[in-house]
């Protein structure tokens, strides 16, 4: 499937004292297949604009097309758009409210009017994909786990709703070490069993890794759109939106001050470090 977003500007409280335009004339596009990554600083409207794209809020002006829908059109179901388009919110553990794992996990497909069978089907499914058995969780309370295991909880009860796009709003935000890697990686998989995916995040280094394209926004407005090739080597203007490259770049730009000719396109650091062994190997590199 796929999401257009043409022209979207949302003003939050209009016509008083606090009217505030949030997002303003953003066109984007979401492919299937897709891993793209929002990046902006605080306040830059990512969050706003993701809200558009399973219709939690309306556009002040603009459209959303789902497969070339309206979705804010009379008569659309947005529940149909909110089953297909699913999103986790910054902390979703803060969501969690049933008594155990499993009903929680379940509550989503209860509402679809599914049979018991295939509800419980649907959570245990969800619950494998983020690396959790039934057997070990489902009677538990959600509240005993640790944050971790809450946070993929959260994301199995929006997996368990079966849904081809998958938006996750800052997904690692408060974790540990440990925890960061187990959702990076469980993101990673779900994009590679096909799965469309929208992150926002600050990390840089996360973005480089996993996405296929990033989009850029600043003081509401897409101010950049493309690969992590062509976005991160706009460094200079990245910086004077006050953000950061990842430190493959940085490293990158070091060495080419230093004389070596590192590629002007190598943003990773499995990249960057292939091309060092190889050019101390005294393998042919690009120049």
């Amino acid at each position: 499937m796929s999401i257009v977003a043409q022209a979207l500007t949302h003003t939050y409280m209009p016509g008083s004292p606090f009217q505030s335009t949030a997002i303003h004339d953003v066109s984007l596009t979401v492919g299937d297949g897709d891993f793209l990554a929002l990046i902006g600083h605080t306040g830059s409207g990512k969050t706003t604009l993701v809200m558009h794209l399973n219709a939690l809020l309306r556009p002040t002006s603009g459209r959303v097309l789902v497969d070339g829908q309206d979705i804010n059109e009379k008569g659309y179901d947005r529940r149909e758009v909110r089953r297909r388009v699913g999103l986790v919110f910054q902390y979703p553990e803060h969501q969690l409210f049933e008594e155990t794992v499993a009903k929680d996990v379940a509550f989503g497909p209860n509402n679809l009017g599914l049979s018991e069978a295939e509800v419980r089907e649907r959570a245990d499914e969800a619950l494998a994909r983020v690396g959790l058995s039934r057997s070990e969780v489902a009677d538990r309370s959600p509240f005993e786990l640790s944050g971790g295991q809450m946070r993929r909880v959260a994301i199995a009860g929006v997996l368990a709703m079966r849904p081809e796009v998958l938006i996750l709003d800052e997904p690692t935000a408060g974790l540990d070490p440990a925890g960061r890697r187990d959702i990076l990686g469980l993101i990673e998989r779900l994009h590679a069993e096909g799965t469309t995916v929208v992150m926002v995040s600050h990390s840089m280094e996360d973005v480089a890794r996993l996405a296929t394209r990033i989009a850029v926004m600043c003081k509401g407005r897409l101010a950049m759109l493309g690969s992590p090739r062509e976005v991160f080597a706009r460094g200079k203007e990245l910086a004077e939106m006050g953000l950061d490259v990842p430190a493959a770049v940085q490293l990158a730009q070091a060495l080419r001050a230093r004389g070596l000719p590192v590629p002007e396109d190598i943003y990773r650091m499995d990249a960057l470090r292939a091309w060092i062994d190889a050019r101390y190997r005294g393998e042919e590199v690009a120049p």
